[in-house]
């Protein structure tokens, strides 16, 4: 079994790896997402956000604008490269309300507190979500609010081109919170449960379909390699690769999108919640 301290190693290891191409190969995905938890948080001007989990910065920068100069957001991840990826990216936008620093999210040495707490793609990597939401608790105010951004059902195409990977797969990245197919990361109600029994109130559910449109099979190649799913690349043998490349040309040319290429349909489940 996979220790904890060996679990963030190995999430801190993947994700340095990915920094440079991380959310940089056309795809809109990352972005959407982290726009549609903003929206739903229904941040205002002045308020002080927390990113758990900030990654590249998805949702730092549209963050940042909507609580506008007044406010503030401030972003933590694992993985130094990450950091150093978001940082850049705030000083090119040229607003100087984003900060970010490398944390735990499992345990953050962060202290303080906020306004808003969103954490977009992040819970279900944690080794003990449930107890990572305890400790967020404490990082947001009093009657502050708490988003979450994990993935819903996946449909047909999805779910096929996940399959191709699934006779290589340790134990580890068969894990049913990655998958979403078991415990909490299953259901909207099992989101929610888990959230309120982590001491939040009021725990309610938005939903996104998000349409994720590839150009050819090499561009989703390029965008699985660059994401977490890397680890799944990693774990089929060299030798597979090209059939699995493949087999994934197959399975998108099954879904064609109307304008060209392919697409498939990720639903985002958005959970949201209160700090009595």
């Amino acid at each position: 079994m996979t220790s904890q301290p060996d679990r963030r190693a190995q999430v801190r290891r993947t994700f340095d790896e990915l920094a440079a191409v991380y959310d940089a190969v056309g795809v809109d995905f990352f972005g959407p997402i982290a726009q549609g938890l903003v929206d739903a948080l229904d941040l205002s001007p002045g308020e002080h956000v927390l990113d758990i989990g900030c990654g590249a910065g998805a949702f730092l920068l549209p963050a940042s604008q909507q609580v506008a100069a007044a406010g503030t957001a401030h972003g933590i991840d694992l993985s130094p490269a990450m950091v150093e990826r978001a940082r850049a990216i705030a000083a090119a936008s040229g607003r100087d309300n984003i900060t970010a620093e490398v944390d735990d999210a499992q345990e953050p040495a962060l202290t303080g507190q906020f306004d808003v707490i969103g954490s977009s793609l992040v819970l279900f990597f944690l080794p003990d979500p449930a107890a990572a939401l305890v400790e967020w608790r404490r990082l947001l105010r009093p009657g502050g609010r708490l988003g979450l951004a994990t993935f819903g059902p996946r449909d047909a195409t999805v779910t096929a081109l996940d399959d191709l990977f699934t006779p290589y797969l340790p134990p580890h990245l068969l894990d049913a919170r990655t998958s979403g197919t078991k415990g909490p990361f299953a259901t909207d109600g099992a989101m929610e449960d888990l959230v309120t029994a982590a001491g939040y109130g009021r725990a309610t559910t938005i939903t996104l379909d998000l349409p994720v449109r590839f150009r050819d099979v090499d561009q989703w190649v390029a965008f699985s390699q660059s994401t977490g799913q890397s680890a799944m690349w990693a774990a089929a043998p060299p030798e597979a690769h090209a059939e699995i490349r493949a087999s994934a040309e197959q399975v998108l040319a099954g879904s064609p999108h109307p304008e060209g290429g392919s697409v498939e349909y990720q639903q985002v489940r958005y959970t949201l919640a209160d700090r009595d």
